[in-house]
């Protein structure tokens, strides 16, 4: 692995370049890395792995966007993805088990429960804390043939028939046949070749904190829908003895400011009324922080030798938790993408890859799109016909547990 952070004024030539080294550029370039020496080796071609280049302004710590406080849900499919490239057996020892979901309207009668014993299965997916993998994906990356670049940022993408070439910030160039954007929602990459972004903003705020509990999550999660927005709470690992939850509450942006400034008590009270006691008694909140809710994608996440995974591409709402895991199909996609283009000594940055990669987004792109703006629409409306419907639908679920099938896949990222 080179760690390159001298000022030069030389050129560097990649087949490869990563921008944004968050969870899916790191993830992706560990796994690319681990590609190019497979496939080659399998297929007894000669020449050299691929060349990969990481750029990323900061290493993890407390002030990195991407490896902050935050915890994920990691689905079951995502899980056995990650399993397949090499990477969640390194991660695995920081994963808390979901084995339980329960799903409720707060107000009214609707609810229902997933159980992983149901399907077979050992849990439903796997939450993990953004800032302690950040710290061992970087450990993995300091250890690999990846060309960190790292701290450094982009300033400009200048491109050409043949490659694009990154300027960044200290006066460095990489050029590269083939660029992944994976810098997230302000995605530099994009600013710099003027691409469109649709955004929708559902004029709501994220508070995320974790909660300390009186008793054990017992693996169980918690999707509830109240009047503000969703409120999730997810498990953790237990730290120095406290029970502990990862809240993520949707709320209108003057609610959300109100909430964070507020202290500790009354937040802990307003959160226990809004939640209930099903998950126990809230003793405890740590930091809290917060960020914008939005829907955003690029229509056409490619261009000249360029490909857009994960929030560079496309930002959700958190209501399904299905952010990352997008993400990471993507990231998928890219993989599967070149490593045909490998085994067929391809232009890696050629149109046919650029718009294979395209291709083979289109469908799983629109439908996660659709279908969470769809719930998030429904979920917030407060009118009673529309209450009464989803109502109905989730004691439908209850009652009739082979309808709880598509739903369940949906939570852990199974795609037909």
């Amino acid at each position: 692995m080179t760690n390159t952070n001298r000022p030069s004024q030389e050129k560097l030539h990649v087949d490869v370049a990563i921008v944004g080294g968050a969870m899916t550029g790191a993830i992706l370039a560990l796994a690319l890395a681990q590609l190019s020496t497979h496939t080659r080796n399998k297929t007894n071609k000669k020449g050299q792995p691929l060349k990969i280049a990481l750029i990323e302004a900061q290493r993890p710590n407390n002030g990195h966007p991407g490896f902050d406080a935050r915890s994920i849900a990691i689905a079951h499919q995502s899980i056995f993805e990650l399993t397949q490239l090499g990477i969640w057996p390194k991660l695995a020892h920081l994963g808390t088990p979901i084995t339980h979901i329960h799903v409720s309207d707060r107000g009214h009668f609707g609810m229902t429960e997933l159980n992983s014993e149901h399907f077979h299965l050992p849990y439903l997916g796997q939450v993990v804390e953004l800032d302690a993998v950040g710290h061992s994906l970087f450990q993995l990356l300091d250890n690999s043939d990846v060309q960190l670049f790292c701290p450094a940022t982009l300033e400009h993408v200048d491109t050409h028939p043949d490659k694009q070439s990154l300027m960044l910030t200290d006066g460095r160039q990489i050029d590269a046949a083939l660029v992944i954007a994976a810098d997230g929602i302000h995605s530099k990459v994009r600013q710099s070749m003027n691409l469109p972004l649709e955004q929708v903003d559902f004029k709501q705020t994220a508070v995320v904190a974790n909660i300390h509990t009186r008793k054990p999550h017992q693996h169980w999660a918690y999707e509830r829908f109240t009047q503000n927005g969703p409120l999730a709470l997810l498990p953790l690992t237990s730290h120095q003895g406290q029970n502990r939850l990862s809240l993520v509450w949707a709320l209108s942006d003057q609610e959300a400011t109100r909430l964070l400034d507020a202290p500790k008590s009354v937040f802990i009270d307003e959160l226990q009324q809004a939640f209930g006691f099903r998950a126990g008694e809230f003793i405890d909140v740590g930091q809290r922080s917060s960020y914008p809710l939005m829907l955003s994608s690029m229509r056409r996440p490619i261009y000249h030798r360029t490909l857009f995974i994960g929030n560079a591409a496309q930002t959700l709402h958190p209501i399904a938790g299905q952010g990352f895991n997008l993400g990471l199909r993507d990231l998928v996609s890219v993989i599967k993408i070149l490593k045909s283009a490998i085994a067929q000594e391809q232009d890696l940055g050629s149109a046919q890859v650029v718009h294979d990669y395209l291709a083979c987004r289109v469908k799983d792109r629109d439908s996660t799109l659709e279908h969470i703006e769809f719930l998030v629409r429904g979920f917030s409306n407060q009118h009673w016909p529309l209450v009464l419907g989803r109502d109905l639908g989730l004691r439908l679920l209850s009652w009739f547990p082979p309808l709880k099938m598509p739903i369940a896949k949906t939570a852990m990222g199974w795609k037909s």
